[in-house]
């Protein structure tokens, strides 16, 4: 089948401003792919884009197709590409660092200051019908894996490389500050490295109900409960080993600390909306906890596709709710307006 030279995209201009246009079908370039796009998630960023035009520092200056959660069908190969063929089913690891830099030879290149991510300003992500991607960041689907799984791997890399951050191992308590997708994934990702204790904590009793499916073993409504107490009540007083801060909350992070029992370990996954604010520092110190951040993702592509495709983590239940292309704009209505509604959204191709 031949490959247009134009095709449809979803693009941002302005805050609440996304439209289907015809645009240009990007080209590969040399260790390129071009990808016909089948699944893509809605990402919290995405709806951040869509409702203010910036995250921080990184700011919508021109117009922007927006996603970055993606899995499509290898359609063509740009020069120099081995390991792949056209009709491969893949899911695209959206982060292009420049390999060069000593983050990327000691293995951290999602710190390299010149990693190309999708729908990050200024380039553009993938709510599109086409799109390029590096050759090696394009990982091959098993069969038993479909597109809209692959497009929940690059969620799933988050909470697994949070778990790595915080080193996860067998017999330890866990417990997860907020049960969105992102808590979810993180959740799931700590069983599947021998955490025998997960605590899912959240004010929404749906997102709660669906973590107890995905393994956790104990739930605690914030809207109902105080965080601290019942954690350390569930943990007979001493407070968690790990505890993963996934709502980007200020509330919620300067719960963490409380949260940990002497000697733990924190990750902070979720971004606050604000820089700066009080936390316990003397608690902190006094109970030598560790405290880590956490930026995407490294290395995590290929363990978390093969945790998916043996059925140790299980993605699909998070997915609540579908759009089409051409529905772009009422998918991140929806998510800005009535996102507590549905877990994961997903657009199809």
């Amino acid at each position: 089948m031949p490959i247009k030279r134009k095709m449809k995209a979803a693009v941002l201009h302005k805050p609440l401003d996304v439209r289907i246009e015809e645009v240009s079908v990007p080209r590969p370039k040399a260790g390129e792919v071009l990808v016909a796009m089948k699944s893509i998630g809605v990402c919290g960023s995405d709806v951040h884009f869509y409702e203010n035009g910036r995250i921080g520092s990184f700011v919508v200056r021109k117009p922007m197709i927006l996603g970055h959660e993606s899995a499509g069908e290898v359609v063509k190969l740009g020069p120099g590409v081995k390991g792949l063929k056209v009709g491969d089913r893949v899911a695209i690891e959206p982060g292009f660092p420049c390999r060069r830099c000593g983050f990327c030879k000691t293995g951290r290149y999602n710190l390299c200051p010149d990693v190309i991510f999708y729908a990050c300003p200024p380039h553009h992500g993938a709510y599109c019908e086409y799109q390029v991607a590096a050759a090696d960041f394009a990982f091959k689907l098993p069969k038993n894996v479909s597109y809209d799984e692959g497009a929940m791997v690059e969620p799933l890399a988050v909470g697994m490389h949070a778990c790595n951050r915080a080193q996860v191992g067998p017999g330890d308590s866990v417990a997860i500050l907020g049960a969105g997708p992102i808590g979810l994934v993180t959740l799931q990702s700590a069983k599947a490295r021998g955490a025998t204790q997960l605590i899912a904590v959240d004010m929404d009793a749906n997102r709660l109900k669906l973590a107890k499916k995905l393994g956790a073993t104990d739930l605690v409504n914030a809207s109902r409960k105080d965080t601290v107490k019942e954690v350390k009540r569930l943990t007979d007083g001493t407070g968690a080993d790990v505890v993963m801060e996934t709502a980007g909350a200020v509330r919620t992070t300067q719960q963490a600390v409380g949260c940990a029992k002497n000697g733990g370990r924190i990750v902070l996954v979720g971004m606050p909306t604000t820089d700066s604010f009080e936390m316990p520092v003397i608690e902190a110190i006094v109970k030598e906890v560790s405290i880590s951040g956490l930026f995407r993702y490294a290395n995590m592509y290929p363990p978390s596709i093969g945790l998916v495709a043996s059925g140790a983590i299980d993605v699909k239940s998070m997915i609540t709710k579908k759009f089409k292309l051409e529905d772009v704009p009422k998918a991140l209505d929806f998510a800005l307006r009535q996102g507590k509604n549905a877990i994961k959204i997903l657009i199809h191709v």
